[in-house]
């Protein structure tokens, strides 16, 4: 059987609680493009998409009866729970990840060191090591939706893979 031929992610679909304060913070502080607008039917709430590069959308939709916000307490137990979302991250030139953190700082939106993420044992290192395979900042949207600006370091190779199945695969099973 052939594998499925796809070219990269066609959109990502998060929900927001005020599509207003979305549209200003995707387009006027992080330059995307809005370039789809969908009113649900029967007043349902809107569903918009924003170009995030390379061919690829970050779509939102907002529900005018939906929840106002999950607490923190859900929020951190709810990012490990399977079927959920934990981030979202933008590749970015390796040579703007600090220009970025500056430029975020700078219109006041709180973001991490850069990360220097590693094969070390702790999975992360102050310097650029020649095992750093991407370095990043983290920061949230106006919902809380924690996102990323992640630069490739290196190019991954087969030696960056080692699994082995934790449990008997469906196929074998079957």
């Amino acid at each position: 059987m052939a594998p499925f031929e796809l070219s990269g992610i066609n959109h990502l679909a998060l929900v927001c609680k005020d599509m207003d304060r979305t549209i200003d913070f995707y387009t006027n502080v992080l330059g995307m493009a809005l370039t789809k607008t969908i009113d649900l039917p029967e007043g349902k709430g809107k569903h918009y998409f924003f170009d995030c590069g390379g061919g690829d959308h970050l779509a939102f939709f907002w529900f005018p009866d939906g929840p106002d916000s999950v607490s923190a307490k859900e929020y951190r137990r709810i990012t490990a729970t399977p079927g959920t979302m934990n981030h979202v991250a933008f590749d970015v030139a390796p040579d703007r990840i600090e220009e970025y953190r500056t430029r975020l700082l700078g219109l006041g939106i709180e973001c991490t060191e850069v990360v220097n993420h590693d094969d070390s044992e702790s999975g992360v290192s102050e310097e650029i090591s020649p095992s750093t395979f991407v370095r990043s900042i983290y920061f949230k949207d106006p919902d809380g939706m924690q996102l990323e600006f992640a630069a490739w370091a290196r190019e991954l190779t087969v030696d960056d893979v080692n699994y082995t199945p934790l449990v008997e695969s469906v196929a074998e099973s079957g």
